[in-house]
Parts: C-alpha cells; structure tokens; sequence
C-alpha cells in the first residue's frame, strides 16, 4: 500500500507541471493519504483506543512527533491494562511522572528498524541476514552521563566505554531489549524452564520481550510495527549497572572498581556534556582492563560486525559477599596479605572465570565454556541465588565460588605463593594448560626460588631473562631457559602418586625418571651430586599431589656410557663388570666425554646389560671373545681378530633401545628399536614386555632374558640402565 500510495503522489507531482489546471477534488484524489494506508505509529495506537495511557506517556517524553513521522521502528507497546499495573505497583501515574522517566520508558520500547514477529530473531550480519540467530535488539535507550568514584574517593562526571577497548566517539552505547520466540528456541536447544528461570511470573507464550507477552503482534503502521505487550518495561541496566546497584555483590565489584578500571579524561566528551548542559565539568571513560573477558559497562558485546550483539551477550556469575570473602582468605590470599600486593594475573583469572563470551541459558551450564576454558560450574537449582537478564547479558549471583583450575590443581601451589616466583615463570611458558587438567592426574615436585637461587638460578625481571650465575660469572638467555624447563619437565610426573613412602620410580614429563626411598626423592642429577632431597611437606590437590622439597631434581652432565663405567666398578665384584670392559675396549666409547657411538644427545635410551654370569655364557656359545670351555672372557681388545671386534661391537649395540626409557611398570611393551643394524641398514629390534615389578626382553632369536629388577633401574642421562640374566642374540 505504501509504494502505490508513492508512486500515485509522484505522479500528481508531475501532473502539476503538466496541468495548470487542475481543480481542487483532482488535487485531492492524488494527494490525500489513501483510506486503507496504514497510519504512523502514534496514530495507530490512538485508533486502536486500549493505549491511552502510553499516548500520555508518549505526549510527556516528547516522542508523539517521532512516533507520527516518517521512520522505520519497532515498538513494543503496552496497553492501558499494562500500565495500570505499573503504576499500582509503582505508586505512580502518567501527572507524577516527569519527562525523564517518560523519555526512558518510550525509547527502551522503541527499537531501531521494523520487525515482525517472523524477522524479529533474525541476525542482522554484515553479509546478510541470517534468519532466527538474534534473540536481542538495540533500543533508542542509552545512560549518557552519570557520576561515578574513582579509586582516590572523587566523584567525576563519567561515561560508559562502549568498547572492550575503551571508548569511540559517536556511539551511544544503546542498551538491548530481550526478545524471546518459539523458533529461535527451537533452534537453539532451549525450552519454556530457560525463559520461566528468569521470569518465573510470566508465562511462556513463544513470543515473549523481556518478561511481558506480546498479545497482538504484527500491528502494520506506516513507520514500523507495533506488537502490544502485556506489561510495561523499563530500561534493563547493564552488569556493571547492576553490580553498583547491589551491596551484596560489593566485594566482587571491590576487585574491578580498585584493580581494573581506569578513569581517562576524554576532551570530546568533555565538550558534548558542555554543549548539552553548559556545565563545564571533565568528562571521563570509566575504561576496564583489556586483558579481562569483557568491559561490564558496554552495550555492544565484541563488535567485531555492527550487530554482532542482536545474536549473543556477556554473562557473569558473581558470589556473595560471604562466599567471595572466606575464598578470598582460604585460597587467593592465603600467602599474600591483601590485593594490594598480589600479582594482578591472580585477580584477572579470578574474575576472568566468571566471566563469559556467550549467554549461558540455565539448561546450558555444562556446555557454557568461559573466558578461560571451564564449564559453568554451578547448579543452577541449589547454588543460583539471583538471575537476571540485562541489557548487555546475565547475571548470575551465586552462593559459591567458580573454582577455577589455575586455583584448584597443583599448579596452584606455585602460582598461589610467591615463593615459586621463577617456577610458575617456567611453568607458563610450557606446562600451565596441560597440569591444570582437572581431569589429569599428576604430582609436582615444588622448585622454591631460594633453592634456584642458591644454585645460581634466578630471573632478570628488566631483561625478561632467566639467568645462571657461577662464581663471578653470568650468563642468560634461552640455554638457561632450557635448562630449567629440563630440571622443570623432571619434576612433573603424569600420575598422582600418593604417597613416596617405601621406595619406587617412575617417568616423569620428559621420559625421564626420578626414584624415592623414604621422602627421599632421587634424581639423575643428585645421584652424581650425592645429594640427599628431602620431602619437607605435601598438599594434596583437585588433579594429584604437591611435594615441598629442599633441593631441585636435576638431571646429569654425564652420557650414559660413563655411567655403565661406573656401574661396572673395577672388579667382578659388579655384575655390571664385564660388559663395561666390553664396551671401554670395543672402540665405540669416548673415555673423556662418555658417549658411544650411534648414540644422539638428547635422545632416550634404555640399556640391558647381561650379568657377569650371562656374558660367560655369550663367551661359550661364542658370541663374545674368551674361553670358549671356562665363559672367561677376552677383555684384551688388541688380541681380538677384526670379527671379534665387529662381534664385541655389535653385541654392544643391540643391548641399547633408542628413543625409549622403560621400566618394569607395565605401560610399555611391544617391538623396539635397538642401536643395531643389518647389513641393508635395517634396525634389528627386540620384543619388550613390561609388567608391574618385572620385564622380559626376547631377541630375534627367540631368546628371553630377565630385567633382573633389585639391580635395575640405574639412573642416567635421558637414559635408564638394567642388569638382565641372559644376553641377547641378534642372529642365528
């Protein structure tokens, strides 16, 4: 109707110029405004004769001209029975009400473009629309001004950012109104309970704005649509709005108020406040901290597309006062004496895991992931206490705390006390996200500052260095880094082990292994020290076990070949003896630096050495240089013939696993690659299989020999070294 009605007037127009004549009723029949047109909003709604109370309100907020002209809106317009309501339960009336609070009412109703109620949940994208995505939409409404404290105690005339960022000039930061229908809850997995958790007193009608029903929709006028509602909605606040509105929630808004907000003096609106009121007081952004999930005083959720907030919002769960303050001391300042000296990276992951990027419905809590990678940890039948939708998201107040992981496993143990400084440094630039796993299981041996210290370890805060210091001499950079993150990486360990009484080994996170005996915890690095590391308490976590030690787990200088050296001794005394001869005269082992050849640094190994009583056997079948009738071997290797070498040296490397470490705990078995190859360059292997407590090792031949365990277990160098009872045969 409205484009005939157009083109019949553009067609007068031009009939003016063309017919100087042109009576009075020809006039007419082109320009008066069809009969059957619809009327503007405002004219709409006096046809209609069940708004009355509105038109009032309108006439008073001074929108009857906005309403009566040419636009695109859509207006949610409650009836006369609605506002009688309001004004029963507000002690008021259209005469008590000032213009103010009319121009809130009306523009918090009125939102930008018509809709009806099929395009209402539309996503408005930078592409196109996208049908049934939005559940929210921008109103005329927005705060403006306001007065605010800053840290200091002054009271500044403020305004809002409108940004996660900051602020941008020009945009008014328009609150949202929630608009709920049928098919987008449909579609989003969403039932009649989500909407009835928040508005328990209205009921579900598939077409809902905010906590009123739309009773009549889809009113064509000639600016817009109009969908009559059954109550009168006021302007929603914002999370921060509401948080400064609450004082049960004050030791919550404490943290952001003194730790994440900025007041920043904005000239240009500065100059608009002048402009609008004469009054030349400073005008400043109350900006938050952009390293949190989001700024609780913005409208526009990410803005990362003009519209994005029509399709989602902020939410935020905040505790009480009680809950919050005995978290507070139990936990968060449980070695600090207030906020005022914690690490602002503690207060930002602690409201950063009550913050989300998404509404999270009251049906979706285990699916809502927050700002740092967790579910929504509450019930939302026993632990919400307060639920709102505002205008830039939900809110949840709560009667606990959402434990998060970085609070609760045992990487809080470092980064809760500030005597882990330079550990909890190493561990976020490898281990923070993979042990704080709730899910995982581990044990963290504990790396004091004072212990680094004391041996020449600490961190250059200026440089942003890890840096090691023997006598007068000091060195930094990433060889430093890497070798913390070595003695680091060996003080984790991939299961929760309990308790370290008796004694044990197992693997830590690098394919290392540590040994205990006791509370005495044993390293490869405080084996060639010989040095004692003591347990000196433990705390159990959500993911496994904390142990405080007086030393570091380091790792050894050696290669592994000089620990066999040192295994075999100097007499038969060792049952390590003669295979560490074998290897000290094959030509494959560096006396000096302790390598043999065809190994790699950095590489793991596993080693068998046959007893003194298996490589006698060798020597009989042999395999091996000696007495063929007594197994005495031939350790002389300047009396062996080139195949006795070759043989010696072969023998040698098919005893080596590379690129594993195993130990008799039942994790590992199958076929594994030994140090030796054929004459193709093919690897020969060994078949391992590991149980608890034992290991048996077959050759290609079909030979067996045992991990003879008392005597096994030897620590080395990214290396583990076992005795066996027989030796291994890598042909026939």
């Amino acid at each position: 109707m409205m484009k005939t009605w157009t083109i019949k007037c553009v067609a007068a127009g031009l009939l003016v110029f063309l017919v100087t004549a042109c009576s009075k009723k020809t006039w007419d029949e082109f320009y008066n405004v069809p009969d059957n047109l619809s009327k503007p909003i405002y004219a709409e709604l006096q046809a209609k004769g069940t708004f009355t109370q509105l038109l009032s309100v309108i006439d008073k907020a001074g929108y009857k001209n906005t309403l009566s002209s040419a636009g695109y809106w859509t207006f949610f317009a409650p009836n006369d029975s609605a506002f009688k309501a309001y004004f029963a339960a507000n002690n008021t009336s259209v005469e008590k009400m000032d213009s103010s609070k009319a121009r809130a009412l009306i523009q918090f109703m009125l939102v930008y473009n018509a809709f009806n109620k099929n395009t209402i949940d539309d996503y408005q994208s930078s592409t196109g629309w996208v049908p049934d995505q939005a559940f929210r939409r921008r109103t005329a409404y927005y705060t403006g001004f306001y007065d605010d404290t800053m840290q200091n105690g002054t009271v500044v005339k403020t305004i809002q950012s409108n940004r996660n960022t900051g602020y941008i000039t020009g945009d008014n930061n328009n609150k949202y109104i929630p608009c709920f229908t049928d098919i987008y809850f449909g579609g989003k997995g969403l039932t009649a309970a989500d909407y009835n958790y928040f508005y328990p007193n209205t009921s579900y009608a598939g077409f809902n704005i905010a906590e009123a029903k739309v009773i009549n929709q889809d009113l064509n006028a000639q600016n817009g649509v109009i969908h009559e509602i059954d109550r009168v909605l006021t302007p929603l606040p914002s999370i921060e709005e509401y948080l400064r509105s609450k004082p049960e929630y004050s030791e919550f808004r404490k943290l952001f108020d003194k730790y994440m907000v900025s007041f920043v003096l904005n000239s240009e609106a500065t100059n608009r406040y002048k402009l609008l009121t004469g009054d030349s007081k400073q005008v400043y952004v109350k900006v938050y901290n952009t390293s949190l999930a989001f700024s609780p005083n913005s409208e526009n959720f990410l803005k990362l597309q003009d519209n994005d907030a029509q399709q989602s919002s902020w939410t935020m769960f905040v505790p009480k006062n009680e809950v919050l303050l005995d978290y507070e001391k139990n936990v968060l300042l449980e070695y600090y004496q207030s906020f005022d000296n914690t690490p602002t990276s503690i207060i930002l992951d602690f409201l950063n895991a009550h913050m989300w990027q998404t509404p999270v419905w009251p049906s979706q809590f285990k699916a809502a992931i927050n700002f740092v990678g967790e579910e929504a940890r509450f019930d939302p039948r026993a632990d919400i206490i307060d639920r709102r939708i505002l205008s830039n998201g939900m809110f949840y107040g709560t009667s606990k705390v959402q434990d998060a992981n970085v609070f609760s496993t045992v990487y809080s143990r470092a980064y809760l006390d500030p005597k882990f400084s330079i550990m909890i440094r190493l561990l976020n630039t490898d281990l923070r996200y993979i042990i704080t796993n709730p899910k995982a299981k581990f044990t963290l041996f504990m790396m004091p500052d004072a212990v680094l210290r004391a041996a020449g370890y600490n961190y250059d805060v200026n440089s942003n260095l890890f840096t090691y210091t023997s006598g007068s001499t000091t060195v930094s950079g990433e060889s430093v880094r890497q070798t913390l993150l070595r003695i680091l990486n060996s003080s984790v360990v991939s299961e929760n082990l309990t308790s370290l009484a008796g004694a044990g080994i197992t693997e830590t996170y690098n394919g290392e292994f540590i040994k205990w005996n006791n509370m005495q915890v044993m390293s490869a690095g405080t084996q060639d020290a010989s040095v004692a590391v003591n347990v000196d308490s433990t705390r159990t976590t959500k993911n496994g076990t904390v142990y405080y030690l007086n030393g570091l787990l380091t790792y050894s200088s050696w290669l592994f070949g000089k620990h066999i050296m040192n295994l075999g001794g100097t007499s038969v005394a060792s049952d390590f003896y003669y295979f560490s001869q074998f290897l000290n005269n094959s030509g494959l082992y560096n006396a000096t630096t302790g390598e043999i050849t065809g190994t790699t640094s950095g590489t793991l190994y596993t080693v068998f050495v046959p007893s003194n009583a298996a490589i006698k056997k060798a020597v009989m079948d042999g395999v091996l240089p000696g007495n063929v009738t007594t197994g005495v071997p031939n350790l002389t290797a300047s009396t062996w013939t080139a195949a006795e070498k070759d043989r010696v040296a072969n023998f040698i490397l098919y005893h080596i696993l590379a690129k594993y470490s195993l130990i008799p705990n039942g994790k590992e078995s199958g076929s594994f690659e030994t140090l030796l190859k054929n004459g193709l360059g093919e690897v020969i292997p060994v078949t391992v299989i590991s149980q608890p407590g034992s290991m048996l090792v077959n050759d290609v031949t079909g030979r067996a020999a045992n991990v003879v365990v008392p005597q096994s277990n030897n620590l080395s160098n990214r290396t583990i070294i076992h005795l066996i009872d027989n030796y291994l045969k890598y042909s026939k």
